[in-house]
């Protein structure tokens, strides 16, 4: 039984990985590079009144893109479509605070 990638080429299993991603991203990104041992919530209270934020979320609609990309090369515009669209408040978002 050969995998139908058409049927799986939804909006919504775009949008909501697509929403998800990027959080998890600063969670990674923030636990693992940043030098001070606080939780996640301070380090984001520290970064917000700054141009730092802004780069922060920025930088992490970078997984999205990607997964844009492969997505859009395996024809699922669907679901391509959905992961940027998720993209689009975290890059709202940057743009505000810069």
């Amino acid at each position: 039984m050969p995998f139908n990638q058409k049927k799986y080429n939804h909006f919504l299993i775009g949008l909501l990985p697509g929403l998800i991603l990027p959080a998890l991203f600063i969670w990674v990104y923030l636990e693992r590079f940043y030098p001070i041992d606080m939780v996640v919530w301070d380090i984001l209270g520290q970064l917000y009144p700054g141009a730092l934020l802004g780069k922060l979320l920025l930088l992490s609609i970078m997984p999205d893109l990607i997964f844009v990309f492969v997505f859009y090369k395996s024809d699922s515009f669907k679901i391509a479509s959905g992961f940027m669209i998720g993209a689009m408040p975290y890059l709202i978002g940057s743009f505000a605070m810069m």
